[in-house]
């Protein structure tokens, strides 16, 4: 049962990282053409995906994830629609 599961998450792990590199422009896609990213991604799932994530992509995973991290202080903008002065204004 164990090798089921982790089989099905393998096979939608690749096929997140396929369609997500099928539908980046390809002058947004970071260190090889997109091509030869989807070959990698298909020929060797686990490794080919994951370098996908963290190289490939215009926005880094890590990055996306590091971010909050890096900045500090609280995020930027109205929270909600009680803290928005033009939205205050309007009732």
């Amino acid at each position: 049962m164990l090798r089921v599961i982790a089989a099905v998450a393998l096979l939608a792990f690749t096929i997140y990282c396929v369609v997500d590199a099928v539908q980046t422009e390809d002058e947004r896609v970071r260190g090889l053409p997109k091509p030869l990213w989807l070959l990698m991604i298909l020929l060797f799932p686990l490794v080919g995906g994951s370098a996908w994530l963290i190289a490939g992509r215009p926005t880094s995973i890590l990055d996306t994830l590091l971010d909050g991290r890096r900045k500090g202080g609280p995020p930027q903008g109205p929270i909600g629609p009680d803290d928005d002065p033009t939205f205050l204004k309007g009732l």
